[in-house]
């Protein structure tokens, strides 16, 4: 793992694969260990340099203050073109997770000569906050049993693996990877700061980013080859959400997992990676 400057920003990165094959950039939801290691694997054994990323305020990247984010959802799209210049090889198969997800949408709309291929896993087309009336909200049961619970102690990287396990039951992710990922993510949190622990653990920054104007109604400006993937069972940003992006941009294709929520699980992995390698 290492840092790249790309509009003003360290990004914390993370790359697999030869350094010469056509690039596939991950964006984290919001750290890059939102993207399963064997799925990185795979997609670097398919012939990609893969690269993962942290957004601002999250990981390795530039963390300033992320309880009042002095940047826009614009910017950290501005981020994700930035990097893939960086990086060279030419236009880049963007990918984004979760709120990741959302960050892809907006850079692919605005800067689209830097992008060939835009693959999104569990995410919507509008900003934090009421969804557009036809598109399902968060599932609220799950909500209250989510952000109700008292709070870890930040500086102990044991309660905070164990409160993202808990978490993950609720909304029908894997516990035990969940807690392996959380601890995992402590370890790369600067400092003990509880509101940067709590940005990387739980995306809260997300809540405070500016996200106007909005941009569902240009999804079909998007010409890039486009693969919508989302879990059957994600109570978070519920499958309709993802039906609702396909429908947006045309010629997308909807891959639902099953047996998946939030994350990609295991089992998943070898589908996800051969389809997304299927999209370019």
């Amino acid at each position: 793992m290492t840092t790249v400057n790309a509009n003003g920003v360290a990004l914390g990165v993370e790359s697999f694969g030869d350094e010469g094959a056509p690039l596939v950039l991950l964006a984290g939801g919001t750290t890059m260990l939102s993207w399963p290691d064997a799925l990185c694997e795979r997609l670097a054994a398919g012939g990609r340099r893969v690269v993962r990323y942290d957004l601002r305020d999250s990981g390795e990247s530039t963390t300033t203050d992320p309880e009042a984010p002095a940047y826009t959802l614009r910017d950290l799209a501005a981020d994700a073109a930035a990097l893939a210049a960086a990086l060279g090889g030419g236009p880049a198969h963007l990918a984004g997770i979760g709120v990741g997800g959302m960050v892809a949408q907006v850079a692919v709309l605005d800067h689209p000569g830097a992008f060939s291929a835009l693959t999104l896993v569990g995410t919507r087309a509008v900003a934090p906050g009421p969804p557009d009336d036809d598109l399902p909200d968060h599932d609220r049961a799950t909500m209250r049993r989510l952000f109700t619970r008292p709070m870890p102690d930040w500086t102990d990287r044991g309660a905070v693996a164990e409160f993202a396990a808990a978490g993950a039951e609720i909304l029908g992710d894997d516990p035990a990877a969940a807690r392996t990922i959380a601890a995992r993510i402590w370890d790369r949190t600067p400092g003990t700061a509880p509101a940067s622990h709590l940005a990387d653990q739980m995306g809260m920054v997300f809540s405070r980013l500016d996200c106007t104007p909005r941009w569902r109604e240009r999804l079909p400006e998007i010409k890039v080859p486009t693969l919508v993937v989302h879990g059957r069972r994600n109570r978070f940003f519920p499958v309709g959400n993802g039906e609702a992006i396909v429908a947006g941009i045309p010629g997308a294709r909807l891959l639902v997992l099953e047996e998946a929520a939030t994350r990609i699980p295991d089992t998943a992995v070898g589908e996800v990676a051969e389809a997304m390698l299927a999209l370019e």
